[in-house]
């Protein structure tokens, strides 16, 4: 359900999204990341047509993780027309993403 995207196709992603995005920015090797992805499989479930998530993998992906100042992992960004919004850190529970979520599509 969650795609995930790379250097190559992350910026047209952006671009072309017609919902706002939360992207999670994370690593196979992140304990904190692997505890997290089910909350964003979640949210993908609960929002779908509403909001596009998707996954970056910082090894993978290391010039988009480098553009956003991207230090830990995870880290979850909100963008709205291509901009950033919101963004959080580390692994949270599903009620405070929705609370991001909610604030994002208001």
């Amino acid at each position: 359900m969650v795609t995930e995207l790379n250097d190559t196709d992350f910026k047209n992603t952006l671009e072309s999204a017609d919902t706002p995005v939360l992207v999670d920015f994370s690593a196979t090797w992140c304990g904190p990341c692997k505890l997290l992805a089910p909350t964003i499989d979640q949210i993908a479930a609960d929002y779908d047509g509403k909001m596009s998530v998707y996954k970056v993998d910082i090894e993978k992906a290391q010039e988009t993780a480098a553009s956003f100042g991207i230090m830990s992992v995870p880290t979850c960004i909100f963008f709205r027309d291509g901009k950033e919004v919101d963004r959080f850190m580390g692994n949270v529970d599903l009620h405070t993403v929705k609370g991001h979520v909610d604030r994002v599509l208001a």
